[in-house]
Parts: C-alpha cells; structure tokens; sequence
C-alpha cells in the first residue's frame, strides 16, 4: 500500500485533528499516490490528483472526529490509516460515479464471512451522508425466504440445513426493491431477524426509505456466477481435483445443485452499477477468523461455537459455493469486479486494483 513515513502519518493525524494541510505535505501524498499505479487506477477515476488529494484532506478533517467516535466500540483503535487509504477514496469514487449515472447507484458488494462487508458498509454510509449523499447499506440475508419457506426447502432438499445457500432467498422480491431504488422512488426494504425461531430466522417488518442515492448491497456470494456443470462430474476430478470440502460424491452433487440455482440470481446481480470483492489473500483466512472470534465469545461466556462447529459451518458454504471456484475467478486477471481491495493476515489492507 501507500509508503507513507511515520512523519506523514503525524502530519496527517494533524490534519485530521484540526490543522491546515501544509504545501509540502499535499506534494508528498501526491507523489506517494502516484507511485502505486493500480490502487490510483482503482480509486481515482476523475481530477488531477493534487485536487483529489485536497479534497480528501478536507473530508478527512470534516470526518475523523465522526469516524473515530464510531470506530472505537467495534475494537478499531486507530481508523486513520483505512480512513486515508481506503474509505474516504471509496467515498469519493461512489459519488463521482453517482454524478455520472444522474440516478440512484447501486454498488454491489462481495465478500466472504469476516471480510469486513458490514464494517464498510456503515462506514461509507457515515461518510457518504456527510457528502450530502443518503446512503443505504443492504444485505442480502434480508432477503431471505421467510420461515416457513424455508422449512418447506428442507423438507423438498434436506441438505439445505443452513439458510445461505443459493436458493435460499427470494430473488423475486430483491428485483423488486432494486428496481425502485434505481428509479429513484421509495421504496419497502425487507429485513431479516436471525435470533428467530431458535437462530433459525424470519423476515420482519420492512422499513420505508426514500431519496436514496447511493445502495451498498452487500453479501457473501454476491455477483459470482455459475461454472461449467461438467467441473462437478465425477469424470473431472482426474485431471482437475475439486478443492476440499468438496470430496464425497454427495459433495460433488451438493456443489453440482447449488451452482445450478445460481442462474436464478443473475437478473439481480445485473441490477448492480458496479461489484466491489473484498478479496483474502489466502480464503481460509475467513474459517480461522471465525474460529478465533468464537473463541472469544467462549471466553467470556457468551456462548460460541466450538472449532468443529466452526469448522462444519465454514465447510458447509465452501462445499455449496466453493471461494476458488466462484471467488478467484472474479478476481483474477481480466475478472469482472470492477474493483478489488485485497486484505490480508490481520485484517490488514494488502492492496487495491482493477482484475
């Protein structure tokens, strides 16, 4: 990412805490942006550069005081460093391309379990409204088939055990809301509580919204498209072995179905203006922070998985939706995400590219 010195980050602390921006700086940020081509092609998509860097800094001091407050309840001990390289660029790339349509954006937004998807989500929507752009952060699990729908779907395919997979949502009605919010009108957004019924889940009462002008609609498996069904038969696995979880036939057969249902989606994913990944350098990152994160939760008694519950949930969507399968294919070269930010061990922001 950025080679920023430690005396840049004191002076843009000072920035974002109330002092003007000096000359030198400015020239120093420009530079130290330009020098990483992809992320300036990725983030900066109008303006010269030293306009675009000015503009940063002031949203950067209009905001920090917001973002901080915000951060410090969700263990975020020093947000300047996304804040600078990657919330506020992300901001500023939504509503270029807002002003560009002349119509409500819907950005579409992927990332598996622990990739920060709702953490993004409420942090552009804090930045994005203080731009005087109303923001609405959507996921799909509010999409959800109702109890009693998907009661039936185990009864029809009892290996949907868990909500998630494809299939398991009403396409239908996201179409629907998608279509009133790129019109620009109001609109009735479904909303899903998971503590109901024993964590199984129901929908709730929508909520009304209007004058959106920008919808992150995010979620797990969001934008990624059917493979070749022959990849599932067993024939394939001799010259290209399928990754692990998917071992058994029944697995095969599993993922085989799962793909197969994927088709139902697509019209959704088109009503997307853009698809943004939240990428992991290595994707069994996602199962091992969720292992730590239950261990903590049984740390302080609150519950939590054990690991091989962890590990049979994890396994559970990989085998239905596999990350190599359906994930890196979008974020390879020549991929159709539009944007990629790579994270790494530790959260950490690795880089930022178009595929």
């Amino acid at each position: 990412m950025l080679s920023l010195t430690s005396e840049d980050w004191q002076c843009l602390q000072q920035v974002a805490t109330g002092q003007i921006a000096e000359r030198f700086l400015i020239e120093r940020l420009v530079m130290t942006e330009a020098e990483d081509a992809a992320r300036c092609q990725a983030l900066i998509s109008t303006g010269e550069l030293d306009i675009v860097i000015e503009q940063r800094l002031m949203w950067l001091q209009r905001c920090y005081g917001d973002i901080v407050i915000w951060a410090s309840p969700k263990g975020i001990a020093d947000p300047l460093p996304l804040l600078w390289q990657l919330w506020i660029p992300l901001a500023q790339q939504l509503v270029e391309q807002r002003k560009r349509l002349g119509r409500p954006l819907i950005q579409g937004l992927l990332g598996m379990q622990g990739a920060g998807k709702t953490t993004l989500g409420e942090v552009l929507t804090l930045l994005l409204e203080q731009m005087g752009y109303q923001t609405l952060s959507w996921s799909i699990d509010d999409l959800y088939k109702t109890y009693d729908e998907r009661q039936q779907l185990q009864r029809d395919d009892p290996r949907l055990i868990w909500r998630g997979p494809p299939g398991t949502h009403d396409v239908d009605l996201g179409m629907a809301v998608l279509n009133q919010l790129r019109r620009g009108r109001a609109a009735e957004i479904p909303q899903f509580d998971k503590a109901l019924h024993g964590g199984q889940g129901d929908r709730v009462s929508s909520k009304t919204v209007e004058g959106v002008d920008i919808v992150i609609f995010e979620g797990w498996f969001l934008g990624v498209e059917p493979v070749e069904p022959e990849r599932f038969a067993l024939g394939a696995l001799e010259t290209e072995p399928l990754p692990e979880p998917i071992v058994m036939e029944a697995d095969r057969g599993f993922a085989r179905d799962c793909n197969g249902r994927l088709g139902a989606y697509l019209p959704l994913w088109a009503l997307c203006d853009r698809l943004m990944v939240l990428s992991l350098t290595d994707y069994r990152l996602s199962k091992r922070w969720r292992v730590a994160a239950e261990q903590r939760l049984r740390a302080e008694e609150r519950g939590g998985m054990t690991d091989a519950e962890v590990g049979a949930f994890v396994d559970y969507y990989w085998q239905a939706l596999h990350p190599k399968l359906f994930v890196q294919p979008l974020v390879a070269e020549g991929g159709a995400a539009d944007l990629v930010v790579e994270i790494g061990e530790g959260h950490g922001l690795e880089r930022v590219y178009v595929p």
